[in-house]
């Protein structure tokens, strides 16, 4: 029996900053090629689209592109996929992601809408009603128009459905259903957030007819071709990873990742400090590798990313990158801040001071060398942002206080 190769985390760190855009010299042409090479970008907080665009870009990079790729041209379309995250994707990654993961996320969403409904007094038939919902939606979008959820639910009573939640408590109230139906509809592919009411950082979509607002039906796919295609994808750029990251990245099963690394004839490899990861087998660690670059060291390099960027959040086991940061970084729900990045590695993180300059804070001690260059891309950064606001949405524990 042959001894697997192995990979060590500096050549792991190799791949990461080369193949996702890091390096200066693997830069991505624009933010469509950015989205496709990190299979999506999280969209949550709307301001990452544009800021994870930037750090693979370069300062050339437009707010204005960003926004005419995901607005005008529709290159990038917003989809509720992975993990029930909100991702940006370019439209083949789109109908791989509803193929792989629609079904199952589109199942879940009903099924804890029947369980919230079945719990109210107010709802004699909750299958019926999600179900008159879903059509009424269907048919109210099915010329063309865009609405957010207020005006849907305005016109359409059959979506204005409310539940009582926390009687006896302080945090007592109501919840409408409505956006919980448009959810599940995005998930399965048959609806789409379509265009932004405010500007870049901010967000109010509006929702509109996936076939309608892209022009075309996507393309049908199964969902073990669909787990096939993303998790290609995924190893191309992330690889080496474990069975653990690509069933936490996906919030799939083991079953439907082992059949797709089965189909795809993965090659495992031991990693540093334990643990067996994945790659393709033409990405082979003594080989050139899928870049052709093989995995020489490239120059340390100082990157600023915003939270939930798909780089930060792409693993479930991050050692090789994180260090022990973990606790200054994520917070309890396990949400990415905002990092900065030294030599392939999280170092630090960075905020937005009132009067528009960034502000890096380390995490460990850093090299003069470091620092100035971590400065120096926080200058590029509040250059690139102006005065322009930047809403966040999720602070990181270590910018707490500041």
């Amino acid at each position: 029996m042959s001894r697997r190769l192995s990979i060590t985390d500096a050549q792991r760190r190799t791949r990461l900053m080369r193949r996702q855009h890091l390096d200066v010299s693997s830069r991505a042409a624009d933010s469509v090629e950015a989205a496709a090479t990190m299979v999506g970008l999280h969209a949550t907080t709307p301001s990452t689209v544009h800021l994870a665009a930037w750090a693979r870009v370069g300062p050339e990079l437009s707010r204005e592109s960003v926004d005419a790729a995901l607005y005008d041209d529709r290159t990038l379309v917003k989809h509720l996929a992975m993990r029930r995250t909100l991702f940006v994707f370019p439209r083949d990654i789109l109908a791989e992601s509803v193929g792989a993961l629609g079904p199952r996320i589109s199942a879940s969403e009903r099924t804890n809408m029947l369980r919230d409904l079945r719990r109210s007094p107010d709802f004699d038939d909750p299958e019926g009603w999600i179900e008159t919902a879903r059509q009424a939606v269907l048919a109210e979008l099915a010329g063309g128009e865009s609405l957010t959820s207020t005006e849907l639910r305005e016109r359409l009573p059959a979506l204005d459905g409310y539940i009582s939640h926390g009687a006896g408590t302080t945090w007592a109230g109501r919840a409408p259903m409505g956006p919980r139906v448009l959810n599940m509809l995005d998930a399965e592919g048959a609806i789409v957030r379509g265009p932004n009411r405010l500007r870049w950082h901010l967000s109010r979509p509006a929702w509109t007819s996936m076939p309608l607002w892209l022009g075309e039906d996507l393309p049908p796919m199964s969902v073990h071709d669909g787990h096939c295609a993303l998790i290609g994808r995924w190893l191309r750029t992330y690889g080496p990873g474990t069975e653990t990251d690509l069933v936490w990245w996906l919030g799939s099963t083991k079953t439907a990742v082992r059949a797709a690394l089965a189909e795809l004839e993965t090659v495992q490899v031991d990693l540093e400090g334990g643990g067996v990861g994945h790659v393709l087998p033409d990405d082979l660690p003594d080989g050139t590798g899928a870049d052709g670059m093989g995995d020489e060291p490239v120059e340390p390099q100082a990157v600023l990313l915003p939270e939930l960027d798909p780089t930060t959040m792409g693993y479930k086991e991050r050692g090789f990158y994180l260090g022990g940061h973990a606790p200054q970084v994520f917070d309890s729900a396990g949400n990415g801040g905002q990092t900065a990045w030294w030599d392939g590695r999280i170092v630090g993180g960075w905020y937005r001071r009132a009067d528009s300059t960034i502000d890096v804070v380390p995490l460990e001690p850093l090299s003069r060398e470091a620092r100035r260059a971590l400065d120096a891309r926080a200058e590029e950064l509040a250059a690139w942002l102006g005065d322009e606001p930047l809403k966040t949405g999720y602070t990181a524990p270590y910018a707490k206080g500041l």
